[in-house]
């Protein structure tokens, strides 16, 4: 399978994914604004969600791929399924429990989370309703993060990449019809997280048995594959999953902002979250499968390669959507937010915010493709050393810039740490020589800083005054935003190609 038609199959589902998410984002903030209610569901929603992805989509992924596909590459099929049997057995029954005690210790759950919450009793209430129904999506989600790990490696990427899009569809159902059948009608937005996990479990079904690998019930603990991924895990869950902790943490602090902060700092992470998805979670994705064979199959020069060359896409892709949300940030926030209750104080809010994030775009992005570096090659201390200190810059960080720049200091902490993790994380993999940079990277970088610069100046011109933003309409700001961004890329690709990039330098198959 050629990569880069891989990552383009990853990455259009991701597309339509993060559409529907920002059509979400809208359809919520017409309806609730930025304010107590949405404050409390994007606490009580924020929860499962990172556990979702440090034990689900972080940790159990990273520990998980590569030793199921040194079984399916070593030892064949049926000693694969068994391992997934009982690997799904074991990740149930820890999910099931953690959701269950989820629902019960809700309170303390929102008390330690967001802490600023409880001098609210009317908000705190809310929230800790909305917690208890939202819970049970760490249960789902995980057994789908087992499903997508199977998917890809055996190359299905598809379905995997596509499962999101249903939880955005169950969002925007309940959001538009069923809110007015609920007290509070936000009750609505915890139910479509529910029903949404479960339509996305649903979905794994049909694909897993067509290859034959649907998971049945086999309890054991004693089963050598599945002691090392879960020796794996523990570690993994930090060295992963370090800039979700720091969101956690950010939470709390934002619980003592002014009213608007946590959903302020959501709505940016909405934004960031779309090229993230795109290219980092796209590139790791099929980065990782490819790497744990080559490691196995001990092929370490194409090892390196490989990682060479999801660097260098990185770099291409990530640079210019870093950029354009610092450029566009007015544009994408007034197009897709004010609406409704969405004031013009939200957007200029949210705005800082989404700067800050921005700095650290490209960092965060590099991690995923860093990351598989070294858990294609089951090493876990040396990210979790890294994870530890960028975890302690974070906090460093967030108590430095917190009262001058209020909540965009909290993002600008995020931002900064992710490419703290990256350099680390890249020191690490040379000094270790698992990487090698291959020639002509001066070149390259040269060219790329010429297009940022085409760029750069073509969006600036293209989007106009802030003012103009806020003032337009609905469609009419939709239609201004697509055409920038059209002059933008043009201008950007363009200069890349007669500077010499043509796709077919970056094609590359994966490890067969």
């Amino acid at each position: 399978m050629n990569l880069l038609r891989a990552l383009a199959t990853v990455s259009g589902m991701t597309l339509l994914s993060r559409v529907l998410g920002f059509v979400r984002d809208f359809v919520i903030a017409r309806a609730f604004g930025a304010g107590l209610v949405t404050d409390a569901f994007f606490v009580a929603f924020r929860l499962p969600n990172l556990l979702r992805r440090l034990f689900a989509e972080g940790a159990f992924s990273q520990a998980f791929v590569p030793i199921l596909a040194e079984y399916k590459n070593r030892r064949g099929d049926t000693e694969a399924h068994t391992l997934i049997n009982r690997v799904a057995t074991i990740l149930g029954l820890v999910v099931l429990l953690v959701s269950l005690l989820g629902v019960v210790a809700a309170p303390l759950i929102i008390y330690v989370s967001a802490p600023g919450f409880s001098e609210d009793a009317d908000k705190f209430a809310l929230t800790v309703e909305l917690t208890r129904i939202t819970f049970p999506y760490i249960l789902f989600m995980s057994l789908v993060a087992l499903s997508g790990g199977v998917l890809n490696t055996w190359s299905r990427f598809a379905v995997p990449a596509f499962t999101p899009v249903l939880l955005n569809i169950s969002f925007i159902a309940m959001a538009l019809f069923a809110a007015p059948y609920f007290n509070p009608p936000v009750a609505a937005l915890a139910w479509a997280v529910f029903i949404g996990g479960a339509l996305q479990l649903a979905l794994q079904i049909a694909p897993l048995r067509r290859i034959g690998m649907l998971p049945r019930f086999d309890f054991t603990l004693r089963d050598p594959g599945v002691n090392r991924i879960l020796k794996l895990m523990a570690p993994a869950t930090l060295g992963v999953s370090v800039s979700q902790i720091s969101l956690l943490i950010n939470t709390v602090f934002a619980s003592f902002l002014p009213s608007g902060s946590v959903s302020w700092l959501y709505y940016a992470d909405r934004l960031m979250e779309f090229p993230a998805g795109m290219l980092g979670v796209a590139l790791g994705t099929i980065l990782l499968p490819s790497l744990s064979k080559l490691h196995a199959d001990e092929r370490h020069e194409e090892f390196s390669s490989l990682l060479d060359w999801g660097l260098r896409l990185t770099l291409m892709l990530t640079l210019p959507a870093a950029l354009a949300l610092a450029v566009l940030a007015v544009p994408l926030v007034a197009t897709l937010f004010h609406y409704g209750a969405f004031e013009a104080a939200d957007v200029a809010h949210t705005r800082d915010a989404l700067m800050a994030y921005s700095i650290g775009l490209t960092g965060l992005i590099l991690v995923k493709v860093l990351a598989p570096g070294f858990y294609a090659r089951q090493d876990i201390r040396t990210p979790v050393k890294i994870a530890i200190v960028t975890l302690i810059a974070t906090q460093l960080m967030n108590l430095a810039f917190i009262t001058p720049l209020q909540h965009a200091g909290l993002a600008l902490s995020i931002g900064l740490a992710s490419c703290l993790n990256a350099g680390m994380l890249y020191r690490g993999l040379r000094a270790k020589g698992i990487y090698a940079p291959q020639d002509g990277w001066g070149l390259f970088l040269g060219k790329l800083a010429i297009a940022l610069l085409v760029l750069g100046a073509s969006l600036w011109f293209a989007a106009g005054s802030a003012e103009s933003w806020l003032a337009g309409q609905g469609i009419a700001r939709v239609a201004k935003l697509a055409g920038v961004v059209a002059v933008g890329a043009v201008a950007y690709f363009a200069t890349l190609f007669i500077l010499g990039f043509r796709p077919a330098d970056f094609r590359r198959k994966a490890a067969a």
